[in-house]
């Protein structure tokens, strides 16, 4: 067993990731992410908008069962990411990273605070509050590797969150092997002896 996961997770990962990438001595943030399309400035924000929509989502008194709340998303880039979040350029890395912060704190209340019967819609079907705070978790950790393999930085996690979260969201991963690793192939960006490497991949939000 490896434990439910916690609002204090999203803020344990939260604050790992923000540190690494602090870390980073002058970043390129024009620098592709890992093998995203993205760049690590756009991966960044991506991020950023991940945690806030998940709180957006649990945050209704009644919430969406059949769609996303009705906030308008925008590309600032053909190929970009689709944000309702984009951070200040002139801001500078502290103000991306902030941005990152305060995100990952409005799931870490919404996740404290939201009654755990209540469900929510994602387009991997509908979840609970400990569901959404696992997959912001692993959009966490997923996305600070793509960014710190962009920033030419090294990033590797608490292996208790990826063990937490492949628990929650991944029930047709094998387990046994190291945790991060295994995150990373189950979410396409590494490989698992005796194993296929994933091509396409979703995680299972339903409690």
């Amino acid at each position: 067993m490896t434990g439910r996961v916690t609002a204090d997770d999203v803020a344990h990962a939260v604050r790992l990731a923000v540190e690494a990438l602090r870390a980073v001595p002058e970043p390129d943030w024009a620098a592709p992410a890992g093998s995203l399309e993205w760049d690590c400035w756009e991966t960044a924000e991506h991020l950023a908008d991940d945690l806030f929509s998940y709180a957006l989502q649990l945050g209704p008194a009644r919430p969406p069962q059949d769609t996303h709340v009705p906030v308008a998303w925008r590309r600032e880039r053909p190929g970009g990411p689709a944000s309702v979040v984009f951070v200040d350029r002139e801001a500078g890395t502290d103000g991306l990273l902030q941005v990152i912060e305060a995100c990952g704190a409005l799931l870490t209340g919404v996740v404290a605070t939201v009654p755990s019967l209540v469900r929510a819609h994602h387009v991997w079907g509908a979840s609970d509050p400990e569901g959404f705070a696992a997959m912001g978790v692993t959009e966490t950790l997923v996305h600070a590797h793509d960014i710190t393999q962009g920033l030419g930085g090294g990033w590797s996690p608490d292996p208790s969150l990826c063990a937490k979260v492949l628990g929650r969201l991944f029930p047709d991963v094998p387990l046994g092997a190291e945790p991060w690793p295994t995150l990373l192939w189950a979410t396409g960006r590494g490989d698992l002896p005796g194993r296929e490497r994933r091509t396409r991949w979703r995680w299972y939000g339903a409690p």
